[in-house]
């Protein structure tokens, strides 16, 4: 288990207006209407989520990353869990083209409108119950997903993400290290259930038996 900087670099590039966040819109229904996670999610307005944007090809260096740190190869399997639109198993896809690449999330709508060459890998699914065998996968992989689960759905996911790896997995959730941090993560997120300290994340993987590679995301 070691921790990861793969996506803290485009995370990092962002400024971010945390007190808009709360005193522009109703952040109550906001999170309300984001938690369907729907059209209004992935393609309304970015008071909502994600806005719609376009995708620019920013996954690209965050893929190659894996794939050297990981050493897949043509005939290396991958499991995105969370996989919203399946930009990131693009990129997999574009670099290991025999690869054989899965994703699961639970939006029909993020699912219906990923990347159209991805489409026929995907599924819907939960977390909680992967539709897959033991140790499936050489990588089993999840961004900004887990941390939208209570509790006990997050124990659950995180005994299927080993349960389905036969490598390495890796996930990535957001986190705070201090005050600021927290109130700036509670102002900006709009799905996010778990809500853990840095510390307080790595004692729960301990504890549940995720042994595999991890990456806090951090409003600083």
């Amino acid at each position: 288990m070691k921790e990861m900087k793969f996506v803290t670099p485009l995370h990092t590039r962002t400024s971010r207006d945390y007190v808009a966040r709360v005193v522009e819109n109703d952040k109550a229904e906001c999170a309300e209407v984001a938690c369907q996670f729907g059209k209004d999610y992935w393609d309304g307005d970015r008071k909502y989520g994600y806005g719609g944007y376009r995708y620019d090809g920013r996954w690209s260096v965050v893929a190659q990353a894996m794939i050297d740190h990981y050493q897949l190869g043509p005939h290396s399997s991958i499991l995105d869990v969370g996989c919203g639109k399946a930009f990131l198993l693009y990129e997999f896809k574009k670099l290991l083209p025999q690869a054989t690449v899965v994703g699961v999330d639970i939006s029909q709508y993020g699912l219906d409108n990923a990347k159209e060459e991805m489409r026929p890998f995907l599924q819907l699914a939960d977390a909680t119950e992967l539709p897959f065998e033991n140790q499936s996968f050489d990588l089993v992989i999840s961004l900004g997903a887990l941390h939208n689960l209570p509790i006990n759905r997050l124990v659950a996911a995180l005994r299927e993400l080993e349960r389905v790896k036969k490598g390495n997995a890796y996930m990535m959730v957001e986190a705070y290290r201090n005050e600021r941090e927290k109130v700036n993560l509670l102002y900006w997120q709009l799905t996010c259930k778990s809500f853990y300290h840095h510390d307080d994340w790595i004692w729960l993987f301990e504890e549940y038996g995720y042994n595999g590679d991890y990456e806090f995301i951090y409003f600083e």
